[in-house]
């Protein structure tokens, strides 16, 4: 052939590859136009979230299943190893990083396998194509699909980004069943968060989702372990992992079931989950290592008792009311003993579990001081004839000594002087929460449990005295919580709150305790129902209680014996030591006290006294109850008593005077506050007034 015909055809050759090139141009711009022109696919079920009650560093608590009852939890990508990612991207869709949503090169490969093998070999879909058929209803195979979802892919990363697009595979991709998103999985399969997983547990989470319900673990995991290391096969391959690494994590066995998702805090949790809407999330003040520990300690404890029993827990910090653990039961899911009821917030009788206060207002209004000397003998009052647990007496006592062995008869004798009203009425001020039935007005019986109050509340009282005798709520909400060193109400004085405190120090331990480290009190109310142990020291209170959630007896069921021993390894499994309560100024010697304080005299006519003439009845003239009086600190402020027969001795919060034999006496005032005072009088007779320096 001549140069001429050779020239020719090559002229022919160029022309129609230039046509193909023009055709393929135009039919690339054609289908590019095409792509471009559909929308991105709508949220659809990524935005039904389950909702999340988390503790307060962030951790998980409890999920909820998501309003269509799948479990869908929120994970971002900095949440879940960076292995995984890799995993998927080098199995999945190794250009995702460059490709706009749509890989030609898969594409072209892939129609090339199926032409040549007469078949699908390999797909050519993106993780972003995948993205959109989770949230697209249509799960066609047609052609016209394929088409509109690649469209919808190109069209989702433009308006999310790569960053954006993962996020929503990390969360959508179905694991079988009901579970989406690889932290549902991998709280499923695992047990665990997913920021920190194997090579043999990330490669199973990447095999999963292309078929998830023919390779669910919980139902087939010898299909899920060949999944599993169909996927290390390829990464070693690939050289995304030595081919060691491969062969031994196939080494790794597969899970063969289903966890169950974390439950801790559980009531807490139901109630923070019903203060939120749908897919929400809460962060409650709650220590979930603490919580774990004390859950588990109360499963534990509850079994030792007997069947049928249960055991509640709260842990709270005294500074600002924030509750660190708060245990309703022993085991949520045992209905043997009423799981699912919340103890912490159940009305029960405290049994002496309320002591602490009658002796507080007692120290507090002068009717009695620590080492004031009581009678612990049989005695009457009216027709209310108590006697102590152990059915002995020990005869003359200090008051102090009474509280810390929890004598009834010197505990009645004293709320009897503070009256029963009169302390009820302070302890429901101070966040108490005391139920009486119906109609009933408060007696005596109130000193030994005669009375109902939720756990919590009794916390939040002995917290109270922790503080210095103020209380302020106790809560698991942030929202709610006081700022540290907030005032709070007034429960008692400081100084009575002290006293009250050093007493409990002395309280006996249960058996293998140290004593002298806390400040505790335990209650048994009638009938062996309800057992109580409240402690505190310079940090935190801990509350128990032991019971039958029916309110049925249990014989032999006592505060020191069932509760205590809880009180104190509840303490132990803070992980903290022991924070010392604040030094208090040393009480008063029996010998420091003044005359009247030494011996305590029973509501009734006092005996009399000789050449002493009758009185009107002792008050205090100035200032009168309730009073605010300007003064700068160090100012004096004079007191003046009405009635009575001197001697006269005054006492503010407690704390005596320097002796006055006259009804005046100045009190150098040490700056704005509260204050009681009390002025007592030869017959041991007692008046007070609350005044508000201002």
């Amino acid at each position: 052939m001549d140069a001429r015909g050779r020239e020719g055809r090559t002229s022919a050759g160029a022309r129609i590859l230039a046509a193909a090139a023009l055709i393929v141009l135009i039919a690339g711009s054609a289908a590019a136009i095409s792509l471009a022109a559909y929308p991105a696919p709508e949220p659809g079920r990524a935005t039904l979230l389950s909702t999340l009650v988390n503790d307060r560093d962030g951790r998980l608590l409890r999920p909820f299943a998501a309003s269509d009852g799948a479990w869908r939890l929120p994970v971002a990508r900095a949440e879940v190893d960076p292995r995984f990612e890799k995993f998927l991207m080098a199995y999945e869709d190794k250009r995702f990083l460059s490709h706009p949503g749509v890989d030609p090169v898969a594409i072209v490969r892939a129609a090339w396998q199926a032409a040549r093998h007469g078949g699908v070999v390999s797909g050519g879909s993106t993780l972003t194509m995948q993205v959109v058929r989770l949230l697209t209803p249509d799960r066609s195979k047609t052609l016209l699909r394929k088409w509109r979802e690649a469209g919808a892919a190109i069209a989702l990363e433009r308006r999310l980004g790569k960053q954006g697009v993962l996020d929503l595979y990390l969360r959508l991709a179905p694991y079988g069943g009901n579970l989406e998103g690889v932290r549902a999985a991998s709280l499923a399969f695992f047990g665990k968060e997913p920021a920190r997983l194997s090579t043999a547990e990330a490669a199973l989470l990447v095999a999963i989702p292309q078929s998830p319900e023919t390779r669910r673990p919980d139902r087939d995991p010898k299909a899920a372990k060949a999944a599993r290391d169909r996927v290390l096969d390829r990464l070693a391959s690939a050289g995304a992992i030595p081919q060691a690494e491969a062969d031994w994590a196939k080494d790794e066995p597969v899970p063969d079931g289903r966890r169950a998702f974390p439950n801790l805090a559980a009531h807490a949790a139901e109630a923070a989950a019903r203060r939120l809407p749908p897919g929400g999330a809460a962060r409650l003040t709650i220590r979930r290592d603490l919580q774990r520990a004390l859950e588990e300690l109360a499963r534990d404890r509850a079994r030792a008792l007997g069947p049928g029993l249960s055991v509640a827990i709260v842990a709270a910090d005294v500074a600002t009311g924030a509750i660190e653990a708060e245990v309703g039961s022993a085991d949520y899911f045992d209905a043997s003993r009423a799981g699912s009821l919340d103890q912490t917030r159940a009305i029960r009788s405290p049994g002496s579990a309320l002591k602490p206060f009658i002796y507080a207002l007692a120290f507090e209004n002068g009717i009695a001081a620590p080492a004031t000397l009581i009678e612990d003998r049989p005695s009457r009052f009216g027709d209310y004839a108590p006697r102590n647990f152990d059915e002995g007496y020990h005869g003359t006592i200090t008051a102090g000594e009474a509280l810390a062995l929890s004598l009834n008869i010197p505990a009645v004798a004293l709320l009897e002087a503070v009256g029963p009203a009169r302390f009820v009425a302070r302890l429901r001020s101070a966040g108490g929460g005391l139920a009486l039935p119906g109609g009933e007005t408060p007696g005596l019986a109130v000193a030994l449990g005669g009375v109902g109050i939720r756990l919590v509340d009794l916390a939040t009282l002995y917290a109270g005295l922790a503080r210095g005798g103020a209380t302020i709520p106790l809560s698991e909400r942030f929202e709610d919580l006081a700022e540290s060193g907030a005032p709070g109400r007034r429960l008692v004085s400081p100084e009575a709150a002290a006293a009250v405190a050093g007493a409990l120090l002395k309280s006996p331990p249960p058996e293998a305790a140290l004593g002298g480290r806390l400040a505790f009190k335990t209650g048994t109310s009638y009938g062996y129902r309800d057992a109580w142990a409240v402690g505190f020291d310079g940090k935190r209170v801990i509350a128990v209680w032991a019971g039958r959630p029916d309110g049925a007896s249990s014989a032999g069921l006592v505060g020191r014996e069932a509760a205590a021993p809880i009180l104190f390894d509840s303490f132990a499994r803070t992980g903290e030591a022991v924070t010392p309560l604040p030094p208090a100024e040393a009480a008063l010697a029996f010998a420091e006290l003044p005359e009247p304080l030494r011996r305590f005299r029973p509501f009734g006519a006092p005996p009399p006294v000789a050449g002493v003439r009758e009185s009107p009845p002792l008050s205090v003239a100035f200032p009168p109850d309730g009073a605010r009086v300007e003064l700068a600190a160090g100012e004096e402020l004079a007191l003046k008593a009405a009635g009575g027969a001197p001697p006269f001795r005054w006492l503010v919060d407690g704390r005596p005077l320097p002796p006055q034999r006259r009804r005046e006496a100045l009190w150098p005032t040490p700056g704005p506050g509260f204050a009681r005072l009390t002025v007592m009088d030869a017959t041991g007779a007692t008046a007070s007034a609350s005044v508000r320096i201002e």
